[in-house]
């Protein structure tokens, strides 16, 4: 039986381990019709406060990533090359700017692709990731085969210069 992430779980500091510890959970979507669908996080980047270069807060506090300043446990969704909403998942303790970007679920790799199937839209930016959102993490229990869990660096950070360009604070599972 699947459990609930809990929100106060994620409002620690610890924003790299737990990008490592999502992948393999599941974000479940509940639908207008009452329908729930759960998938399995393939993919992930962790982004981890003002000293970050490729963190949006990296710049300080703006109307744009203030939700990143909140405690952990609420959705960051924001709109990337005015084409693909993003969908983050903030991280860390209040006043602390840290998420974690979710790239990919099972049959959707890419950020924009996980976000326009589960119709993921800037409405639910700064709601708290929890059943009453009708998007939430669950625990499954699930452990990933031997072998195919996969650390790099993060993906279109270059902006960021090389040393956290190179950070190796992506995770994904290579099935």
């Amino acid at each position: 039986m699947a459990r609930a992430v809990k929100a106060k779980s994620l409002r620690t500091r610890r924003t790299v381990a737990q990008a490592r510890s999502l992948v393999g959970k599941l974000l479940v979507r509940r639908w207008v019709d009452g329908t729930i669908t759960r998938h399995r996080i393939t993919e992930v980047e962790a982004y981890d406060g003002e000293r970050d270069l490729a963190c949006h807060a990296s710049q300080g506090r703006t109307k744009r990533n203030e939700v990143m300043y909140r405690p952990g446990g609420v959705w960051y969704v924001y709109l990337c090359y005015g084409v693909h909403e993003m969908l983050n998942l903030v991280t860390g303790p209040a006043g602390y700017p840290a998420a974690v970007l979710i790239r990919g679920i099972e049959g959707s790799p890419g950020p924009g692709r996980l976000t326009k199937r589960l119709e993921i839209s800037r409405a639910l930016n700064g709601v708290v990731a929890a059943r009453a959102s009708g998007l939430w993490l669950e625990d499954d229990g699930y452990k990933a085969p031997r072998g195919t869990r996969r650390v790099g660096a993060r993906i279109g950070v270059d902006y960021a210069g090389p040393v956290w360009a190179r950070k190796p604070w992506r995770f994904w599972l290579e099935l």
